[in-house]
């Protein structure tokens, strides 16, 4: 392999010359994971009781919080978290997801599926942390350690054998301050993106029943049977042989696999389609345990016995009316038969109540909807690029290719 003057190759790939390769277990002072059995000690209130669930993207979240009171003695002391500890998880699905503990949780523990590694330099904890974390260019090394075990782990002596290639001090602030940066834009996102779905769930709630009217409308609404003014398509699959990845026949939407974002993708088709949904149709799972979630249909396609489609009849709103079938998911799975593997028949969708205004109500309630999610699609699409440039900058950045100082 050929590298380019100014670079050396190493055990991470090419790099710069003057960034030093350096194992986690020599940097460290001390690598340990938490204590077996500490669930009978989960408590209410108290110290924190960082889990693998809390480690995400470079960062401790703790949507889900556990306290917990800590047996007294050294198993206690031995697991506590210090400001500046590098965390990785060592178990279970989300083995090789990082954190650092970048301010201070007071009195905090970690659990038996988190390893914790604390530096003799503080300093370079984030650094650390943002070579080895999902995307990195050092984080391949946590799946290499895992290769040939039956169940995904890593050990304490895994950890002290990561290399990470570390620039000098200023280049790893200049580094993690433009990470940081995106970071920030992303959280922004996220904070506007949760406002806006919020925002559409109360207006759901207020216009779809009828408690808040758009100018102009007046008068009763009517409350009939999804049966009376809409048309359900329960899926059929057709016969196993007709499936086909080589776009022969026609596409089939068969279940949650096709569901992506708001538009289905083709994954299969089938030269036997025995049911069809229509451009713009309201697609919705009808069993297994993606029940009640639903998709919008971008094309004509055939349908399997997971899916069912849903249009309006008559002078009726489909989009409407969709939006009044989503508003009543939980309705419908609270519907579901069968504990195993729940489904709902077309019987069921039939019964379901819709509050009715006149059409052209329906049409000016569907519009204003439809403009909420099209603000959140491209807020969602920005957050999905955005999250691509963080990709980026980490491989150019973490790697040497881009040099800041």
């Amino acid at each position: 392999m050929e590298v380019k003057p100014g670079y050396k190759l190493t055990e991470v790939g090419v790099i710069p010359e003057d960034w030093e390769m350096l194992r986690l277990g020599g940097l460290s002072v001390f690598a340990t994971s938490g204590s077996r059995g500490w669930a009978r000690h989960y408590s209410e209130t108290g110290p924190l009781f960082v889990r693998s669930q809390n480690v995400r993207d470079g960062q401790l979240d703790f949507t889900d919080r556990q306290c917990v009171i800590p047996p007294a003695g050294t198993e206690g002391s031995r697991t506590r978290l210090n400001r500046e500890d590098l965390l990785i998880t060592m178990t279970g699905n989300s083995v090789g997801n990082v954190a650092w503990v970048e301010q201070d949780l007071g009195e905090a523990y970690i659990s038996q599926h988190v390893g914790l590694v604390r530096l003799r330099d503080p300093s370079l904890a984030e650094f650390a942390c943002r070579f080895l974390m999902p995307g990195s260019p050092g984080n391949w090394q946590i799946w290499a350690s895992q290769a040939g075990q039956s169940k995904p782990g890593l050990n304490l002596k895994n950890l002290s054998d990561f290399w990470v290639a570390c620039p000098p001090l200023s280049e790893q602030r200049a580094i993690a301050a433009a990470l940081n940066d995106v970071d920030a834009l992303l959280g922004v996102l996220d904070r506007l993106i949760a406002k806006k779905r919020d925002l559409k769930q109360a207006a759901m709630q207020q216009l779809l029943t009828g408690q808040t009217r758009l100018p102009g409308f007046h008068g009763e609404w009517e409350v009939k049977r999804l049966g009376e003014c809409g048309e359900v398509i329960m899926g059929q699959s057709p016969p196993g042989a007709s499936y086909n990845q080589n776009s022969v026949g026609t596409p089939l939407i068969n279940g949650p696999t096709e569901f992506t974002d708001r538009n289905p993708i083709k994954i299969q088709w089938t030269s036997e389609p025995a049911r069809f949904c229509k451009s713009g149709d309201l697609l919705i799972c009808v069993r297994g345990s993606s029940t009640g979630r639903t998709n919008y249909a971008n094309d004509d396609y055939a349908i399997g016995r997971g899916v069912a489609a849903i249009r309006a009849k008559g002078c009726n709103n489909t989009d409407f009316m969709s939006y009044q079938v989503i508003s009543g998911v939980s309705e419908i799975l609270a519907a579901a038969t069968g504990s195993t593997f729940p489904s709902v028949d077309g019987a069921t969708f039939k019964k379901i109540a819709i509050p009715l205004p006149p059409p052209p109500e329906q049409a000016a309630i569907a519009a204003v909807l439809t403009d909420m999610d099209a603000e959140l699609l491209l807020l969602e699409q920005r957050l999905a690029k955005t999250r691509d440039l963080k990709q980026g900058m980490m491989q150019e950045l973490l790697t040497g290719r881009t040099r800041l100082v």
